[in-house]
């Protein structure tokens, strides 16, 4: 016979074992990630003329304000993109044999084994006026003169977009894996068209999968500094470059910390907004 203390240690081990299993994740999340965002948001409200300085220097000069808009158009912009180009993509994974879904999952997934540094180079090589695609459209008379296409928000868009595509396609298509077959063919015994049983059935149905594919591309997006910096040139800056710079350059650590935390705010809001509305808990199976 074990003595009571042991006893009792035991069945108390037991019954936190879920807890006691999860404890050292949660301390290395906590010591490596939420005291380091708590410290970022405090050193935020630290300033010499006040608590809000910082954010203050934000709204006052139109300067930052151009980079926020900049960076959260371009974002959506990318997400909408991904949405559109990713939507068949993802239907068409969904849909497919075993033999062809493993051939486009290995495209989909080239730009997660291409460095990203090569990737815009590449994009780099092919965008400028001397490059591929200009050459191209010079030589078939679409175009007269070389249209600038890097140094620009449209190679920003075109990297970003190739980046983030499989951020949107997986997520959907694993949306679209789980619809019931059987509630499209009631739609369809029911004499609804093939566009009716889309936009009324199927497309609702796998929304929380766009929607959750968005919100992940979109909030991806927001942070990117090396595309950006290569096929976007120096004159239109985003939120990253400029925490970036504020950090290595101008040693101010504070502002940079305020951008941080409009990034970390609006992450968490836009994260909020989809879990409330677009159902996006229904992605990961949560009723």
């Amino acid at each position: 016979m074990l003595p009571h203390g042991v006893s009792n240690m035991r069945l108390l081990i037991r019954r936190n074992a879920p807890a006691l299993l999860l404890a050292p994740a949660f301390i290395l999340l906590a010591a490596f990630f939420i005291v380091p965002v708590l410290r970022l948001v405090g050193l935020s409200f630290e300033g010499s003329s006040g608590a809000f300085e910082h954010y203050a220097r934000i709204v006052e000069r139109p300067v930052y304000l151009q980079v926020l808009q900049r960076t959260f158009l371009t974002s959506a912009a990318t997400a909408i993109l991904c949405a559109i180009l990713g939507y068949p993509v993802a239907y068409r994974l969904a849909t497919a044999s075993a033999r062809t879904r493993l051939i486009l999952l290995a495209l989909i997934l080239i730009p997660f084994w291409t460095n990203l540094l090569v990737l815009c180079y590449g994009w780099l090589i092919v965008l400028n006026p001397q490059g591929a695609l200009n050459t191209l459209l010079t030589s078939l008379g679409l175009a007269s003169v070389p249209i600038p296409m890097s140094g620009n928000i449209v190679g920003v868009l075109v990297g970003m977009v190739q980046t983030m595509l499989p951020y949107m396609v997986l997520p959907v298509a694993a949306n679209m894996a789980r619809i019931d077959e059987r509630v499209l063919q009631a739609a369809r015994s029911l004499g609804a068209p093939p566009l009716q049983v889309f936009l009324r059935a199927y497309l609702p149905m796998t929304l929380p999968g766009v929607m959750a594919g968005a919100l992940l591309v979109f909030i991806m997006s927001i942070g990117f500094f090396v595309i950006p910096a290569i096929l976007g040139g120096t004159r239109d800056i985003f939120i990253a470059q400029l925490i970036e710079m504020n950090i290595n350059r101008v040693m101010n650590w504070g502002f940079a910390a305020s951008l941080s935390t409009i990034v970390l705010v609006a992450t968490l809001v836009l994260y909020v907004i989809g879990v409330r509305w677009f159902r996006l808990g229904t992605v990961w199976g949560q009723s």
